[in-house]
């Protein structure tokens, strides 16, 4: 070693100051107001994809249950006929209800209970002795039980000539393109966020790589690869897409859980009952949250596979 070289060792040159990169360093910034402004982003369309979600799994389970409940009732309508005894037609078509298999509990309404049925359209105070108000025969059917129904109209009709049978197919068939239709919109819902995200993490990635561009030529004079680039564009971004998706799912499965908590601790009221009627116990189950974990994974992978694909295709382009 020659006396320059020793005094270049002893006092240190200016090359050997310089901070060598490590392994662990990335090329983008782990902390920019992009990189919050894209978790938030990711937050809040994560939150809005699992609320449509979970609004989805309620009605579908609503629709559910009220489709079971009206299929397991058929009603008998008994109009007034001139020149017959109302009573002794409802008592007859009772007991022809009462003769097929298959029915557990035939209930006629009285006329008291007929006029308040009219009350939600007519208002009360009114007299309607004077209307010829049908009576209704109400019939619960048994569990999985395949009532004769072609033979039960027939002889309600021989029998009883003011009768007729309402099975609820009508209702049942509304019910169920209600439930379709909202799962449809719930799904293109679903669609329309993904699409926003995907958006919003390309035009991130495009300002990361426009505010890194120094570094990304340096590494390509040096020899780096694209696929190593990429790969360190997406790791950030991943982590960027986890945090939102962990922050807006996790949102919504406390919204969800305080939810069915407050509806079981105020079910005993009315408020409670009514909203018990309309959209359950407001629990999504156990396949609820699980769709809800799932959706951060996704909302994570998105963020993930949409960088690097934006990466290479600026790569490609210079």
């Amino acid at each position: 070693m020659t006396d320059f070289d020793l005094a270049q060792s002893r006092s240190g040159s200016p090359n050997s100051r310089m901070p060598v990169p490590t392994a662990s360093a990335s090329i983008v910034p782990q902390d920019s107001v992009g990189g919050r402004a894209l978790v938030a982003v990711v937050a809040i369309m994560t939150f809005l994809a699992s609320l449509t979600t979970g609004a989805v799994m309620l009605v579908r389970a609503s629709a559910v249950e009220w489709q079971s409940d009206v299929a397991r009732e058929l009603t008998i309508q008994v109009r007034p006929v001139p020149g017959r005894e109302m009573e002794a037609d409802l008592a007859r078509a009772s007991d022809i209800a009462r003769r097929f298999s298959g029915i557990a509990d035939v209930r006629p309404y009285t006329r008291e209970e007929s006029e308040r049925l009219l009350e939600p359209w007519l208002g009360t105070g009114l007299s309607l002795e004077q209307l010829p108000v049908p009576r209704l025969i109400v019939l619960r059917l048994t569990d999985g039980a395949d009532v004769d129904l072609p033979r039960l109209r027939t002889a309600l009709a021989e029998a009883v000539p003011g009768a007729s049978l309402d099975d609820h197919r009508g209702w049942v068939d509304r019910m169920r393109s209600m439930s379709d239709t909202v799962v449809i919109v719930g799904a293109l819902i679903l669609v329309l966020m993904l699409a926003a995200m995907v958006l919003c993490v390309a035009f991130a990635t495009r300002g990361a790589m426009a505010s890194n561009r120094p570094i990304v030529e340096v590494l390509h004079f040096i020899g780096a690869k694209d696929g190593y680039i990429a790969s360190q564009f997406q790791r950030h971004f991943l982590v960027l897409g986890l945090k939102g998706g962990l922050i807006g799912g996790g949102a919504a499965i406390l919204l969800f859980a305080a939810g069915g908590f407050a509806v079981n601790r105020f079910m005993a009221t009315a408020g409670g009952d009514q909203l018990t009627a309309l959209f359950g116990t407001l629990s999504i189950g156990i396949e609820g949250y699980i769709l809800i974990l799932l959706q951060i994974a996704l909302a994570a992978a998105l963020t993930a596979v949409t960088s690097r694909h934006t990466v290479n295709q600026t790569l490609d382009a210079v």
